[in-house]
């Protein structure tokens, strides 16, 4: 079984985290923050965050939380999202805890806020966990 360290460590070396731009704030068992910078080149045609990175962001922290308190990777089965607001520059702040853990199956929920506290964005995810038998 992986550390939480080493779980954490898995997610930073990940290429992808790092080319969105991803940074970890808090990370402990079941309970992860994660944040965003916000850059033009994540932006839509209407000069706004992209839905697609309200999604991924929510999509990854509730893996991440997953993770950190199962310590079993995890595959994503479904997410469904509300986009509540649209977000432009700052940072935006992610969080997520799971509402039911079964063997197999994790489904949890997660909010995206900007930096004033303002909900942009709430999804709700069912993960498959992909154990080692």
């Amino acid at each position: 079984m992986q550390s939480l360290e080493e779980v954490q460590k898995s997610f930073e070396e990940s290429p992808f985290f790092d080319h969105v731009g991803f940074v970890i704030s808090r990370f402990n068992e079941g309970d992860v923050l994660l944040t965003l910078p916000i850059h033009e080149r994540l932006y839509n045609v209407n000069g706004t965050l992209h839905g697609g990175v309200h999604a991924t962001m929510i999509d990854l922290v509730l893996g991440m939380a997953i993770r950190s308190k199962t310590r079993t990777r995890c595959t994503t089965m479904n997410l469904n999202m509300n986009y509540l607001a649209p977000a432009q520059g700052g940072e935006i702040y992610a969080t997520g805890k799971i509402i039911q853990e079964g063997y197999k199956i994790v489904t949890a929920e997660g909010e995206l806020r900007d930096q004033s506290g303002k909900m942009l964005a709430k999804g709700i995810g069912t993960f498959k966990l992909i154990r080692d038998e």
